[in-house]
């Protein structure tokens, strides 16, 4: 196995057009991404639902997370972090528009 020497808050473009979703790990079952946004939600109508469970932790800036089951609405800020379990359908409703949402997210497949 390689080492990979790296910072989580460097190499981050000026403009994000696109909310920015990296992996920075991947062995057997699990899968680690740095994920950048700046003011992206997830579009209209669309809500995720994975076969898998999905624990998220904001590094900088604030988040919105919404699960469809009971309407049930996280805001995150700065350390705060989730536990998606699989099939909980979910969506980004809001992110700081100002400021680089830096989330660490982990998939267990």
């Amino acid at each position: 196995m390689n080492s990979v020497n790296s910072n989580i808050f460097k190499n981050i473009p000026d403009r994000l057009p696109e909310e920015l979703i990296e992996c920075i790990f991947k062995r057997n079952n699990i899968q680690i991404e740095r994920i950048i946004s700046k003011g992206h939600i997830t579009p209209a109508g669309q809500w995720y639902d994975q076969d898998w469970n999905e624990w998220v932790i904001l590094l900088q800036g604030q988040a919105t997370i919404l699960y469809e089951k009971d309407n049930q609405t996280f805001h995150l800020s700065t350390g705060d972090y989730l536990l998606i379990p699989s099939h909980t359908r979910h969506r980004v409703e809001w992110t700081q528009p100002d400021l680089n949402t830096i989330w660490l997210a982990v998939h267990l497949h």
